[in-house]
């Protein structure tokens, strides 16, 4: 399905004007072209070289380019490849594109120098997919954990856990190799140990998992609670300007208002939402409906308490609503008199003026931690697990060993060979599958559609 064997070209810098523009080709008559594109017959390394190139045709333009040789094994793909850096004009960099089409190459589909590079052996497909979530990166957090993963970090975890099984298997398969020899190669009690050490490995990888996932995707931040709770003050504090309307009257705020904002790194997304009472007046209805739907989708909900006045009913209504998802109570107004008695034992209040500014920084960090970033963006730390593809098959991996050792009878101590326990045919059953699952994280095993998958989100020239 995936063919090496032709030479690809394509725009590898966005679209739209710039000072500059790149085109780049990938194959065995990458240099072949180039050469006839300029006229030259020589182009050294990884060294720049100013070329004039004469497109013909109706229109016959003409530019001033640099040209880059990577000659293969040593290039991004693997192959020979050549990087023309020309004046960003689209219709210069699509009339080079069209050059080189007709000079024998042919337009790159989305992602292929990407793909021919985990093809040709010279990334992973961790390392692949790091590539583009590099280039979407908005965030320092986001651009942090992409490299972590293009450099191989994940996949050096991924390699360890799957050599610790490969441990296990190996002994286990000596065993049915040599079944007259009167002992066997593992214990039960060995085989325990490194399941156990499997597990505990695969899990500790799962843990970063939600706190990667919001690096990766952002997080959804919604503010909640009775009308005049000081919501909307809190939002525009938080984001840092006047995005919401502020007044004395209660319910003011209609519909929900969203602003993106970067918290210790990350992404998020602050939504303002009707305060939660009942009304007859049909807009703030829907305003209302709009608020819980916005809540039931949140990361972490902001409750939003009025900490100058008794709780009421409208309070106690948002506290229930939001009871068993990820929240945050915030007693907002602490500049004033507090008459609030608490009612949500669960939870630690975070005590704020949005007027003044007071407890924001605690409430920041708060959320961080809610969130569940503060462990996974120390250094140090386990490798962060960003990908949903990645986590399904971690689960399905750490299923499969928990299946092996059951399989080996550890519960119980059973013996491998007196009868007790499950023949290691099973067990290496079940190891086979967890190893297949942590091949197909990095690539070693994977099917056409999962490739196909994987590169579709990737831009032309990558």
């Amino acid at each position: 399905m995936f063919s090496t064997s032709d030479t690809i070209v394509a725009v590898a810098t966005p679209p739209g004007r710039g000072a500059v523009g790149m085109v780049r080709m990938s194959g065995a008559q990458a240099v072949p072209i180039i050469q006839r594109l300029t006229g030259r017959d020589l182009f050294q390394p990884r060294r720049a070289t100013l070329c004039r190139l004469v497109l013909s045709g109706e229109d016959a333009l003409a530019d001033e380019v640099l040209v880059t040789s990577f000659p293969g094994p040593d290039s991004y793909t693997g192959e020979d490849v050549i990087e023309i850096a020309g004046h960003g004009s689209p219709l210069l960099l699509a009339s080079i594109v069209r050059a080189a089409c007709h000079a024998g190459a042919r337009l790159a589909d989305p992602g292929e120098f990407t793909l021919r590079s985990v093809v040709l052996g010279k990334r992973d497909l961790v390392q692949a997919e790091a590539v583009a979530d590099l280039v979407d990166a908005v965030t320092p957090a986001q651009a942090r954990a992409a490299f972590e993963q293009l450099d191989g970090v994940l996949s050096a975890a991924i390699g360890r856990v799957e050599a610790r099984l490969f441990e296990v298997r190996a002994a286990l398969e000596a065993s049915l190799d040599f079944p007259d020899e009167g002992y066997h190669f593992i214990t039960p009690e060995a085989v325990r140990l490194g399941l156990g050490d499997v597990e505990a490995h695969i899990g500790r990888l799962l843990s970063t998992a939600a706190g990667g996932r919001v690096i990766r995707e952002g997080a959804l931040v919604v503010l909640a609670g009775a009308p005049n709770a000081g919501k909307s003050s809190l939002f525009n504090a938080l984001a840092q300007a006047p995005r919401a309307i502020v007044t004395a009257v209660p319910g003011t705020t209609r519909d929900v208002l969203t602003e993106q904002l970067v918290l210790d790194g990350m992404s998020v997304t602050l939504v303002d939402t009707a305060g939660d009472r009942v009304s007859p007046d049909a807009i703030e209805q829907e305003g209302v409906a709009r608020a819980r739907q916005a809540a039931r989708a949140a990361s972490v909900v902001l409750v939003v308490i009025d900490g100058s006045r008794p709780l009421s009913s409208d309070d106690d209504t948002v506290l229930l609503a939001s009871a068993g998802q990820p929240r945050l109570v915030v007693v907002n107004k602490c500049d004033e008199a507090r008459q609030v008695i608490r009612a949500w034992a669960e939870d630690e209040e975070i005590v704020v003026s949005a007027r003044t500014g007071e407890g924001l920084d605690g409430l920041r960090a708060a959320l961080v931690q809610r969130l569940g970033l503060r462990s996974a963006m120390h250094p140090g730390s386990d490798p962060l697990v960003t990908n949903v593809r990645h986590v399904q098959c971690l689960e399905r991996a750490q299923d499969a060993v928990v299946r092996a050792a059951e399989a080996a009878g550890v519960g119980s101590g059973a013996g491998m060979s007196s009868g007790e326990g499950v023949p290691e045919e099973f067990i290496v059953a079940d190891i086979d599958e967890a190893q297949r699952c942590l091949q197909e994280v990095t690539g070693a095993r994977s099917s056409d559609d999962v490739l196909a998958y994987v590169f579709s989100r990737f831009c032309l020239g990558k």
